[in-house]
């Protein structure tokens, strides 16, 4: 290897080892600080624990009602992952298969609603739901989650379904399948990669995503984890002590799924770059 590639590969390695180091360094004084007390935190705050402390994750445990909001959130995150791949698939195979300048009016007005910021949305959801009585439900955080990721899912399956052979179809048709068949026994098989890719970012989305459950659900045992951290902060204090044991508690679950399930995730993700 030449001088010059050498230099170039070493700065490479730095710049990968320094990025992992950036994103790693918050999540370890996260960490740090959610087993210090509240004397050794106001003492030193950027200081290591002196010993595992876990008297702040009982207390967390207990007045963030984790348990239940664990629940809530896995509950909403598969309804709204489930949903969202389903009718997003559903959409996205007339869209992919009958090119005309309808069907691509409607791709581009999906590709506007992925454009459109969160926030502009916040405010019609709040007043279309709360005349429909669907504010503090489970069916309306769900409905506005999946109204939310659905422009994702449909621009995501029609690119996908537009790359998938012809030949599968008329091969089915010339067996009498109608389109519903073709859909569920042909295409729907065919979208795992996809679908697992999908699925990453919508439970990112839904997991991590706080202010729509505060502002669409007003009871705190219907509260999801991230609402239930929020919990620590007030209007004019943090509780740090509190906060950090709580956010390392609201990320655990997710992570657990992850490092579970990362064999599986990863080959999809890499299978649906593939295709």
């Amino acid at each position: 290897m030449t001088r010059p590639r050498k230099a170039l590969s070493f700065l490479a390695q730095a710049a990968v080892v320094a990025l992992v180091l950036a994103m790693l360094l918050p999540v370890v004084y996260m960490i740090g600080m959610s087993f210090r007390t509240a004397e050794e935190i106001n003492a030193a705050p950027l200081g290591l624990p002196d010993t595992l402390y876990l008297g702040n994750y009982a207390r967390a445990l207990d007045q963030m009602g984790y348990w239940r909001a664990v629940v809530n959130s896995v509950g909403i995150t598969i309804s709204v992952t489930a949903l969202v791949a389903l009718l997003g698939s559903l959409a996205a195979y007339p869209l992919a298969r009958r090119a005309n300048r309808f069907t691509k009016g409607v791709v581009m007005l999906v590709a506007l609603g992925l454009a459109t910021p969160p926030f502009v949305t916040i405010t019609p959801i709040y007043v279309i739901f709360r005349n429909l009585g669907l504010l503090d439900s489970y069916p309306g955080i769900i409905l506005a989650f999946t109204a939310l990721n659905l422009p994702l899912a449909v621009f995501f399956y029609t690119s996908f379904i537009s790359a998938i052979p012809r030949e599968l179809e008329e091969a089915a048709r010339l067996d009498n399948c109608n389109d519903w068949q073709i859909y569920w026994y042909v295409i729907r098989p065919l979208l795992g990669p996809a679908t697992a890719t999908l699925s990453l970012f919508v439970m990112l989305m839904v997991w991590n995503d706080f202010v729509y459950p505060l502002l669409l659900m007003t009871s705190p045992e219907k509260f999801t984890v991230m609402v239930s951290v929020y919990r620590f902060v007030g209007n004019l204090n943090i509780q740090p002590e509190m906060l950090f044991p709580a956010a390392v508690l609201g990320s655990l679950p997710l992570l657990v799924l992850f490092l579970f399930f990362q064999r599986r995730i990863v080959a999809g993700v890499t299978a649906g770059a593939v295709k």
